[in-house]
């Protein structure tokens, strides 16, 4: 067995456990060498982790080398370290001079999407603060938000900006020693140590980075000892001015069963919000993904009005947003035809099925009427005085961008109104967004509340 032999072998046992868990537990693995006696040593980062791979991995790593070499009988792993100088010659042989300070251990970190970069992220009035923070501590320097907590709902981004954060440092200092996992990764990694009797390395792994990033920390709520460790590994890590940074799906006050000494610990550094997505920012990452689709799919035309509809109609989840326009090129490449408003409704019936909002008109009309102080009857009735046409215009609006009511079933729900009339309402509506801020907030702030 040579180690260009194992280089070969690197495809095959990908394919047989899965780019994950390849990625993950074999690819920091470096090839030693073969004894005469048949064994094959793998380096690997730490003594938990060259347990953790003999003990899950290790037939299946003795099979696939064993292809190549019958005359391997055993996969051993050592630990990573510097070479040590060679021993004097006059030194006795049982003599040898201590190892160099150990290597910085290559942690199993989990995979990073190359997808996810600043460069690739849409920023918008919602997300604009997480942004500007994530960038702060990407570019390094002075540990100034420790720890930095992004929080928010599903598909609003804050796994796009972990990720984000990851790849820049690893750009602007290589040398830096970044962990990225789950919450739940972090669990399962502790409760294996615990298994093992390995909690040593556990800890050694875990309090030797330079960065540690955590998705999706309210996984481990409720559960005592993962908090215990948790805690225990957030102080050492502050202790030695190291960056933590750390996601949920809200804020730190809001994560039930979340022990206080953490919740303190994570309320201690800089707190930022991801808002739900508005229509600007959803429009604005249709069009970044149209524009990186042009090269996958040269020549295909998308007609006006298809990317407004679409951010209109899925609000709630920018998976589902990206996901849907996917599936359109995609579908209008196989079928040759042009993405228009038939083909969003053939491709994506299910979708917008799922995303139809709820919300009634007689509700957008109540609560409307309610934000600007006037009689329902008003709103609906004849009058055409300022006081009374602008919040009735509103609320069509909302009744054509929340509901899959017609402008003439909308009309004849405004006082018999025509459906020109409500055309001509949300226009002025979409035009007044953009010049008058108030006009702009009194919408979303209508929008959130009917939609809560």
């Amino acid at each position: 067995m040579t180690k260009e032999q194992w280089g070969d072998l690197q495809d095959d046992i990908c394919k047989t456990m899965g780019e994950n868990n390849y990625r993950t537990w074999i690819e920091p693995l470096r090839f030693v060498g073969k004894s005469d006696d048949g064994v094959v040593t793998l380096q690997a980062p730490t003594n938990f982790f060259g347990n953790y791979v003999s003990r899950n991995y290790g037939d299946m790593l003795l099979a696939q080398i064993s292809r190549v070499d019958r005359n391997v009988r055993r996969v051993a792993f050592d630990v990573a370290r510097d070479e040590a100088p060679e021993p004097p010659a006059q030194a006795p042989a049982e003599e040898t001079p201590a190892p160099a300070q150990a290597a910085k251990p290559e942690l199993p970190s989990a995979p990073l999407d190359k997808r996810f970069t600043f460069d690739s992220f849409v920023v918008g009035k919602p997300n604009e603060l997480a942004h500007a923070a994530a960038k702060r501590v990407a570019e390094g320097g002075p540990v100034t938000f420790n720890p930095l907590f992004l929080y928010g709902g599903v598909g609003l981004g804050k796994t796009h900006l972990m990720h984000a954060i990851a790849w820049e440092m690893s750009v602007r200092n290589p040398h830096l020693t970044v962990l990225y996992l789950s919450a739940e990764q972090f669990m399962y990694r502790f409760v294996q140590a615990l298994r093992e009797r390995r909690m040593m390395d556990f800890k050694e792994m875990f309090r030797s980075v330079d960065v540690l990033m955590v998705d999706d920390v309210q996984f481990i709520a409720g559960k005592d000892s993962t908090q215990e460790e948790f805690f225990h590994t957030f102080n050492a890590l502050v202790d030695q001015n190291k960056q933590i940074i750390i996601s949920a799906d809200r804020a730190p006050d809001e994560i039930k069963d979340l022990e206080n000494r953490i919740r303190s610990r994570l309320q201690s550094g800089l707190v930022v919000d991801l808002h739900p997505t508005d229509y600007e920012l959803r429009l604005g990452i249709l069009q970044s993904k149209v524009d990186s689709y042009r090269t996958l799919y040269p020549g295909l035309v998308i007609e006006d009005g298809v990317l407004e509809f679409l951010a209109h109609r899925i609000s709630t989840n920018v998976r589902v947003l990206e996901g849907a326009l996917t599936r359109l090129f995609a579908f209008a490449s196989l079928v040759g035809k042009p993405i228009n408003m038939d083909l969003v409704q053939d491709s994506l019936a299910d979708v917008l099925r799922a995303s139809e909002r709820k919300v009634s008109i007689d509700e957008i009309q109540r609560k409307v009427a309610e934000h600007y102080n006037i009689r329902l009857s008003d709103m609906i009735g004849p009058k055409r005085v300022r006081n009374f046409a602008r919040p009735r215009q509103v609320a069509m609006y909302l009744c054509k961008q929340l509901t899959s009511r017609s402008l003439p079933e909308i009309g004849r729900r405004f006082g018999g109104r025509d459906h020109t009339t409500v055309m001509h309402g949300v226009r002025r509506i979409e035009e007044l967004r953009q010049q008058d801020g108030q006009i702009d907030e009194d919408v979303e702030m209508l929008r959130r509340a009917l939609e809560a």
